[in-house]
């Protein structure tokens, strides 16, 4: 069976790796970005319907200022998100499975506040909706591993969990040398497939925007590939 490799951030990337220890995978964890709190500066609640929230990375790094927005119900791009969010105080009017544009998809019209990373997503709004961004938090790169690399020489797997780490990676292989053709790519949602770019030797798509459906999909393309 070939080992996996994950690169999404910490804490997600232990919690990820042990997940596919207990499916039986021989798993590394090589995180590619560390997340970094940014200044910012909380704006005034009234008039919003609520929070959407595309990452648990908010709650963890948003820092004192959140406690000024916890009267806004929170939509949640997924459990992760909805449970940081509660453990930050906030109510959660929503918890999503199909990512974030699902979510603004269906919102009823008015004005919401979207809590972001550094460059968001665009998201495709309904009429009469109207959605104001705040950066809470930055990914900055990091190299890829000298474990990660030496995994890569062989067949095996790699999790992908965001466009951006997919784009990253496939930066890191070309800068290193590292060849595609014997690696398999096991991703969250059809974007991250894309920004991965081609060469792979199989690219595969989970059914879910869930942690747990990827690492099924990880753990049947090590064995299958």
């Amino acid at each position: 069976m070939r080992p996996l490799l994950v690169l999404r951030p910490q804490p997600g990337n232990a919690a990820s790796v042990a997940a596919a220890q207990a499916l039986g995978l021989e798993a590394l964890g090589a995180p590619l970005f560390a997340m970094q709190a940014v200044a910012w500066q909380a704006p005034d609640p009234a008039g919003y319907a609520a929070i959407l929230a595309g990452s648990a990375n908010l709650f963890r790094l948003g820092g004192p200022d959140l406690a000024t927005l916890r009267a806004l119900p929170v939509l949640a791009v997924g459990a992760e998100t909805a449970r940081e969010a509660q453990g930050a105080g906030f109510a959660v009017a929503q918890t999503g499975e199909g990512g974030l544009a699902d979510v603004a998809r269906g919102l009823a019209p008015g004005r919401y506040l979207r809590l972001s990373g550094a460059d968001p997503v665009p998201l495709a709004l309904p009429e009469g909706v109207v959605v104001d961004t705040v950066t809470l938090y930055a990914a900055q790169p990091l190299p890829l591993a000298p474990a990660a690399q030496a995994l890569l020489r062989d067949p095996c797997v790699v999790a992908l969990h965001s466009g951006e780490a997919a784009r990253h990676f496939a930066e890191e292989c070309s800068r290193l040398g590292l060849a595609r053709g014997h690696v398999g790519l096991a991703c969250l949602a059809p974007r991250i497939a894309q920004m991965a770019g081609v060469g792979w030797q199989a690219v595969e798509i989970s059914a879910m925007r869930r942690d747990q459906p990827l690492l099924a999909l990880a753990r049947q393309m090590c064995q299958n590939l």
